[in-house]
């Protein structure tokens, strides 16, 4: 296998208690409160051609208040001869009517065999764009300027 590639192509999911999420809501450098999102879906789908590609989050949970976060990564790059993926996507809530916010995840390949891909990553977004874009909002007691997002997550072929 190329080191440098994605895992051959397929539908790939994680399993319940193999993708752990947590949002942290940060004011300049003070993290002001840092909770784990329940994971609704974590997906990937590998295409022939790895540019075509997509990854798909979906957070909800208490820590978002009973709302839903997506993440939809529709270019995955590679990047350091394969051992970082570069994830270019959008961020929104879960209604399709509202606007996304552009979005990247950047994740460190922690292990790669043909029908399995660990990964832990993050992305940060502004926090007034994705709640003028979205409406997504914290709480009003936890002011924040960027939301941080962690994933770690353990991708398996779907048969």
């Amino acid at each position: 296998m190329d080191p440098g590639r994605l895992p051959r192509p397929g539908a790939y999911a994680a399993a319940p208690g193999r993708c752990v999420t947590e949002l942290t809501h940060r004011l300049g450098p003070l993290v002001v409160l840092r909770r784990r999102a329940d994971v609704e879906e974590a997906a990937l789908t590998v295409a022939p051609d790895g540019q075509d590609s997509v990854l798909r989050l979906t957070l909800g949970g208490d820590a978002l208040g009973g709302e839903l976060l997506t993440l939809v990564g529709t270019a995955i790059e590679p990047m350091a001869g394969g051992a970082r993926l570069r994830v270019h996507g959008s961020l929104g809530t879960g209604d399709a009517s509202l606007e996304t916010l552009p979005a990247t995840l950047l994740l460190r390949v922690v292990e790669r065999t043909d029908d399995r891909l660990l990964v832990v990553g993050t992305a940060r977004v502004p926090y007034g764009p994705l709640h003028r874009t979205t409406g997504f909002a914290l709480s009003r007691t936890r002011p924040a300027r960027h939301l941080g997002l962690l994933v770690a997550a353990e991708f398996t072929c779907s048969p």
